[in-house]
């Protein structure tokens, strides 16, 4: 290869998508949850015309994201894709907050993973060729999103049955309903009842209990109330495969109170921002399993450093992966690649059809598993149909009654 050919990969432009259902800042549909509405892509041009995709996080900060990833751009713009460590330092350089800033994480994580789709595309191999190869052919994935309309446990047990059917391994779940910072005893029964459906149904459909089960708290309970759920959960001999975020994200001591007084395994990471909460999350071992977020956590060139800090402490990784496609496909590359993979979050079957479309369809789960492309970057082509006809403008739906993190028709509670 010439260097003059090496010199013309230089990012000449980008655009930015805002990408939804056009009725969706009206209804907040599109997807198994308010904030699977809408989706925000980058795309990169080069100077010798390769085009690179990366994606950013919208939940209810699509604008702001949108304004960050502008602001990235200044330093990214002419700059060599490949020079993936010194074009996030110059954005550190540049972004005094850049540390506690999840609008500039995500942006700067867009703007990475579009770098790894282009130096692929460069070289004619998929990502996981260029991060040391492949350590699996195939990744194991957990279902999400499919409890949506979920409230009495007849309801879970139905929808699990149909999933596991369906070859699905691992289930996650929120079994919490409508609370928020505390629960009372009503609510923890009503919490063991789905759970034991949950399982109950599954194992029905996989004799030989294959189906392991992930509780998803959303990070929304003070220590004590959290305890009180964990405690319960071990008093019926139900063992989870982890049990994520079980209280407030900022809360460090009130998560090492849990850890002292509940013997179950935990799982975190999809709002740590930076190596460092990563290594005091390991050093103190406050969590089993990390989930940082590919789309928050500077992108590929990120996630390789926290995978590699969690494998020196023995923690095992299981990527959060909850809004794109471009998202997943990024980050079946990086599974296929690190040595302490645990199991990779799934929401590909329960996003709206266009989501899947955007990637053609590439990335099906099947019998439980996603099977790692070999098409160079990403893995998986973009639709450029799908970026125009599905372009909105505007903040999504806010609804003052539901948050927008839990799946939809959830928030609510039955007994």
């Amino acid at each position: 290869m010439g260097v003059s050919a090496l010199l013309s990969m230089k990012i000449a432009s980008y655009e930015v998508y805002e990408l939804g259902e056009k009725a969706s800042n009206e209804s907040g549909a599109g997807g198994a949850a308010a904030w699977a509405a809408k989706t925000v892509v980058l795309k990169l041009v080069t100077e010798n015309g390769l085009v690179g995709y990366g994606e950013s996080v919208p939940t209810l900060r699509v604008l702001p994201v949108i304004e960050s990833l502008k602001e990235v751009a200044r330093a990214y713009v002419g700059r060599d894709p490949e020079n993936f460590e010194a074009n996030q330092t110059e954005w550190r350089k540049q972004d005094f907050y850049l540390p506690m800033s999840f609008e500039s994480t995500t942006a700067l994580s867009a703007f990475d993973i579009a770098c790894w789709d282009l130096v692929g595309k460069q070289y004619g191999a998929p990502i996981h060729k260029l991060i040391g190869g492949k350590t699996r052919d195939k990744v194991r994935v957990y279902a999400n999103g499919w409890y949506d309309d979920c409230v009495t446990p007849e309801d879970f047990a139905r929808k699990a049955k149909d999933n596991v059917r369906r070859g699905y391994t691992g289930l996650k779940y929120d079994i919490f309903g409508a609370y928020y910072d505390w629960i009372d005893e009503k609510g923890i029964r009503a919490a063991i009842e789905r759970l034991r459906a949950v399982k109950e149904s599954a194992d029905e459909i996989s004799r030989e209990g294959k189906v392991e089960h992930m509780i998803e708290h959303h990070g929304r309970f003070d220590p004590n109330p959290a305890i009180m759920i964990g405690k319960a959960i071990e008093r019926e001999g139900f063992n989870p495969l982890f049990m994520e975020e079980p209280v407030h994200p900022e809360d460090m001591d009130g998560l090492a109170k849990y850890r002292r007084r509940v013997g179950l395994k935990v799982a975190l990471g999809e709002r740590l921002l930076t190596t460092q909460e990563v290594a005091f999350v390991c050093r103190n071992h406050l969590a089993d399993f990390l989930q940082v977020d590919i789309t928050n956590f500077r992108g590929v060139t990120g996630a390789l450093k926290a995978a590699a800090i969690a494998q020196a402490y023995g923690v095992e990784m299981a990527f959060h992966n909850a809004f794109g496609t471009i998202q997943n496909a990024v980050t079946i590359q990086v599974d296929a690649s690190i040595q302490n993979f645990l199991i990779q979050e799934s929401y590909y079957d329960f996003f709206p059809q266009w989501k899947r479309d955007l990637v053609n369809d590439q990335s099906k789960v099947q019998q439980g598993y996603t099977i790692v492309p070999d098409k160079p970057g990403i893995g998986v082509d973009v639709n450029e149909k799908v970026l125009d006809s599905h372009r909105v403008e505007g903040m999504e739906s806010f609804n003052s009654e539901v948050p927008p993190w839990p799946i939809k028709g959830t928030w609510k509670n039955f007994m």
